[in-house]
């Protein structure tokens, strides 16, 4: 049997949420015993396993220049700096006080940034292992590094997004409504960014100026709280996702939305009684390819949809049995990968909708991942207290 005949086996295995939950008893049990719950041999497919964590990881970053290194931050106050090659422990990004939830290296390299949940983030140079820079906001929503500068971006419960300069610290704010401002991204041309709030509205800030220059709001914006961003390799087109399950397409220059997508439900939402949980979908992670007008966008039912952008329609469907966590593009291919809450990662190859591969190894929903620049590796973390990391590089590719 192919690869790809095994992997749709493990399709039909029921994994066991219960054992996941549960504190590991055995810190020190081989790489073989790993994963394996109730009797039932578990796949591993990864290379090596990060487990310094001692709860869920809930961000990865693999530094830009080298890709050799990668950050996590955990629900255990922990962030670490490790070696992708061997996961050997560089250094512990230390002093954080609430669940470490943004980690991420400068565009060079030469700084890590970490943020926990309350507010504190910390920037340490990698070289020295140092802590350079620290300051405390209010909740921490997202947090991101400038494309082109030592300038860190961030934005707050409280409706405001900072700009630092690091490590001289000076700082600016751009004040958002009244409500979380839920993600942010800076476009390619490190001048503008894009914020995203809880109330349905999308701001385009100008950085130096600290202006607005266009807002997104009532039919323009969304019913429901932002909750992921993205834009094109130029900066020309910006895809905001929503509770709401729309993705809009805007036009980063007119501010004005080119087109929207919407995901037509499968199932009609059967009233609710009282405390029932309504079945309840929405864009968990969205964007677009750089060798072709294509865009992907990642539901919570786990429908992957790929819609072509000069046409402005949906090109492919592919189904996941569990929701979409996040997805991201291969740099130089129509390849996406996903990551969802089955704890496997799958090659999706664009063009045709199909399936390329997949990979297994956490007894866990993977909650982060990242691809490094030459798509050979993929560092995941996961809600089973580890990290891994996958050789995902096959030869006919």
């Amino acid at each position: 049997p192919s690869a790809d005949d095994l992997a749709d086996e493990m399709e039909d295995v029921d994994f066991d949420e219960e054992g996941a939950e549960e504190p590991d008893a055995e810190a020190w049990e081989t790489e073989d015993d790993e994963g394996v719950e109730d009797g039932m041999e578990a796949q591993d497919d990864s290379e090596v396993t990060f487990s310094l964590h001692s709860a869920s990881v809930f961000c990865v970053s693999l530094d830009p220049k080298t890709n050799t290194l990668a950050v996590t931050g955990g629900e255990d106050d922990k962030a670490f700096v490790w070696r992708v090659s061997d996961g050997e422990l560089l250094f512990e990004c230390s002093g954080h006080k609430d669940s470490v939830t943004c980690a991420g290296f400068s565009h060079d390299s030469v700084f890590v940034a970490t943020g926990d949940m309350s507010g504190l983030i910390k920037v340490w140079r990698v070289d020295t292992k140092e802590e350079v820079w620290s300051f405390e906001v209010g909740d921490l929503e997202w947090m991101e590094w400038h494309p082109q500068a030592h300038v860190l971006l961030a934005g707050t419960a409280d409706g405001n997004s900072w700009m630092w300069k690091i490590p001289s610290g000076d700082c600016k704010t751009f004040q958002g409504p009244a409500c979380p401002a839920t993600c942010g991204r800076i476009l390619p041309d490190g001048k503008r960014a894009v914020v995203g709030y809880e109330d349905g509205t999308m701001r385009i800030w100008d950085l130096k100026q600290g202006t607005s220059l266009h807002v997104l709001k009532g039919q323009d914006g969304h019913q429901d709280p932002l909750t992921c961003v993205a834009s094109n390799q130029d900066g020309s087109l910006i895809m905001t996702g929503s509770v709401d399950c729309h993705a809009k397409l805007v036009n980063s220059t007119t501010g004005k939305v080119v087109c929207v997508f919407k995901m037509e439900s499968v199932a009609p939402k059967a009233p609710t009684g009282e405390g029932e949980e309504a079945e309840s979908n929405s864009v968990e992670s969205l964007g677009f390819c750089n060798v072709m007008p294509l865009a992907a966008v990642g539901y919570l039912d786990g429908t992957l949809a790929i819609y072509d952008l000069s046409t402005q329609s949906l090109r492919h469907k592919c189904q996941h049995e569990s929701g979409i966590v996040q997805l991201l593009w291969e740099e130089s291919s129509a390849v996406v990968y996903t990551c969802s809450l089955d704890g496997a990662v799958r090659l999706w190859d664009a063009r045709s909708g199909k399936m390329i591969s997949e990979y297994r190894g956490h007894s866990a929903e993977i909650l982060d991942f990242a691809v490094n620049k030459d798509a050979s590796i993929v560092v995941t973390t996961s809600g089973d207290h580890q990290a891994k990391v996958f050789c995902v590089q096959r030869p006919d590719r």
